[in-house]
């Protein structure tokens, strides 16, 4: 039963069925972060089409965020249209956003080992993107050279513009729908 005494819709338009499915996507893409092979490459052209992939993702995400935000913003003045199934999509596009950016520092670490201290593992890689996604910092994993700077700037701008408008409208429509409930 619902909050307002109607049935729970099951099946695969309902709310639990979505969930598991956007935790199946998010569990999906983890494990790709841990599996995609990111080997060394000699060859400059696979190193810059493996590049050009990277900022494509990237900026894939970026979009799919955006457009999901622009859709939760639309109805965020009423809340019976606010769909728990695009908040789920902007989550797990704000998880996949996460990943790709620590992939991407993983891979700049491993090709290039001065560009980071302390960056040596994939958990690493995840550690120091979330330090700099949340703003913490730590400092124990830190950018050192130019081309990791970039990399590190981006993923500032990119938390500043998309998750953050990202995360708080996820967390205020949820908070919402629980209300609601």
């Amino acid at each position: 039963m619902t909050g307002d005494g109607a049935p729970e819709r099951t099946g695969e338009g309902s709310p639990r069925h979505q969930r598991r499915v956007a935790t199946l996507a998010s569990l999906l893409l983890l494990g790709a972060y841990f599996l995609v092979p990111v080997e060394q490459d000699p060859n400059g052209l696979r190193l810059a089409a493996r590049s050009v992939a990277t900022v494509a993702l990237v900026a894939a995400d970026a979009w799919l965020v955006t457009r999901l935000v622009r859709r939760q913003l639309a109805v965020a003045d009423d809340p019976e249209q606010v769909q728990i199934r695009s908040l789920l999509q902007l989550a797990v596009a704000l998880i996949g956003g996460l990943l790709a950016f620590a992939l991407a520092d993983y891979v700049i670490a491993r090709s290039a080992p001065g560009e980071f201290v302390n960056l040596t593992t994939r958990i690493d890689a995840l550690y120091f993107t979330l330090a700099t996604l949340t703003t913490v910092g730590y400092g124990d994993v830190h950018a050192q050279g130019q081309f990791a700077r970039v990399a590190v700037c981006v993923q500032m701008v990119f938390t500043i513009g998309v998750v953050t408008t990202g995360a708080s409208i996820v967390v205020r429509q949820l908070a919402r729908q629980a209300g609601r409930h």
